[in-house]
């Protein structure tokens, strides 16, 4: 088994066919498929179930996924450690960030860190949901997720940036207030995203907390639909304090939250050894 290999493998994983893997990276079909076949005749079972032009992983298959994907990445840190000596002249950095915090604090940290180092290429994904974007960090597709820290991030180094406020958005020509009791809130309408998602998380555990039950007039799986439901009149909602900069410069009422909501926001990696482009990111970071 070599490095050679299991990236031929990944990229049909990552494809979902021996063509578009081979054009991934840049090789004959025949060549990729031959090493392909070598690795299974290796290990002694079938990586793939082969669908026509399709192809579904096996049951070993999907358990090489990972060991594969953690294997690259040490070869890449091997790599990187070598590269860093020239000053991060080279490489690449993966990121994730929640959508709610792509743009803030993440794109900041982006900036500096691009500044800093304009030969590493930075990848930046934003997965919906915490659960998401820690197994995104956990298997090494990224090295490091900007999250809403949760004590239930089994497996990755946590470390808190800052405490981000929540706060009451109501649409236009609502009556302004410096802040609303929980209990008001109760009985207007909200728009919110669905049960299990890390806002909607927020409003159902402080309700719940209150021994208030919310009264949900409109669910919107897209994030960026909430702020134009509001302005449309739809209800009210709850937004990180970021987002409520822009949505009062589009006529929306902002008020606070009583008792005060908020969000513990940092970032999370795996353990170990971190490449020499993360490490150099990381000290960008403040320490709580």
């Amino acid at each position: 088994m070599d490095l050679r290999q299991l990236s031929y493998f990944l990229a049909v994983v990552d494809e979902g066919t021996f063509t578009a893997a081979a054009a991934t990276v840049a090789v004959a079909q025949p060549s990729l498929s031959q090493a392909v076949r070598s690795l299974e005749a290796e290990l002694g079972t079938p990586l793939f179930h082969r669908l026509g032009r399709a192809v579904r992983l096996t049951a070993a298959g999907d358990a090489l996924v990972e060991p594969a994907r953690q294997a690259l990445r040490d070869a890449d840190v091997a790599r990187e450690a070598v590269r860093a000596v020239a000053g991060l002249e080279a490489g690449r950095l993966e990121l994730a960030a929640l959508p709610t915090l792509a743009a803030e604090p993440a794109a900041e940290f982006v900036g500096e860190f691009r500044r800093a180092h304009p030969a590493v290429a930075v990848s930046l994904v934003s997965p919906e949901e915490p659960d998401q974007l820690e197994e995104l960090v956990r298997t090494g597709v990224c090295e490091v997720g900007f999250t809403e820290l949760r004590a239930e991030a089994a497996g990755l180094v946590r470390r808190q940036l800052f405490r981000q406020d929540v706060l009451a958005v109501f649409p236009p020509g609502s009556v302004a207030h410096t802040s609303v009791g929980l209990r008001t809130l109760a009985a207007t309408p909200l728009v919110t995203t669905p049960v299990g998602t890390s806002s909607r998380r927020v409003l159902d555990d402080a309700f719940a907390a209150a021994g208030l039950t919310p009264r949900v007039a409109v669910e919107a799986n897209a994030r960026d639909a909430i702020l134009p439901l509001v302005l449309a009149g739809a209800g009210a909602s709850l937004l990180p304090r970021p987002l409520t900069v822009g949505a009062a410069a589009l006529g929306a009422v902002v008020s606070a939250v009583r008792p005060a909501l908020h969000r513990d926001v940092g970032v999370v990696h795996r353990p170990g050894v971190l490449s020499p482009a993360a490490r150099a990111f990381m000290n960008l970071l403040p320490v709580s």
